[in-house]
């Protein structure tokens, strides 16, 4: 069983930044591929990025490609997001997510966070 359990949201202005963090529970944290997914009120999970095992490979999402970065350290078992040029389309609770092998997925994950909310005000 992995826990995970996310941090760093908040309320933010548009063209600010956050980071997120996400730390897990697990001895075998490089054994995971992580990913970002969101979800904004009455829409379906979006996914945001994804980050192989030991951190060589990521992927992006088109609506945050160039904004967004997705690293990791393995040591500290944590994964996080750093959000640049945020934009009030980026409103949403934001979940960091596990799985064996790295895949662009906004849903098929072995283990989930609960979440936490960013808010983009204009």
């Amino acid at each position: 069983q992995v826990q995970l359990v996310e941090s760093g949201g908040g309320l933010v202005q548009a063209g600010g930044s956050l980071r997120l963090f996400c730390a897990a529970s697990t001895p075998t944290f490089s054994s995971y591929a992580m990913g970002w997914i969101r979800q904004a009120p009455g829409q379906e999970r979006e996914f945001v990025a994804v980050i192989s095992r030991g951190g060589l490979s990521t992927y992006y999402g088109d609506s945050v490609k160039g904004r967004f970065i997705i690293s990791r350290d393995n040591a500290k078992n944590t994964v996080f997001l750093q959000m640049n040029s945020l934009k009030p389309e980026d409103t949403a609770v934001y979940y960091c997510a596990a799985r064996r092998q790295v895949k662009v997925t906004a849903t098929d994950y072995d283990y989930w966070g609960q979440g936490t909310q960013v808010t983009v005000s204009s």
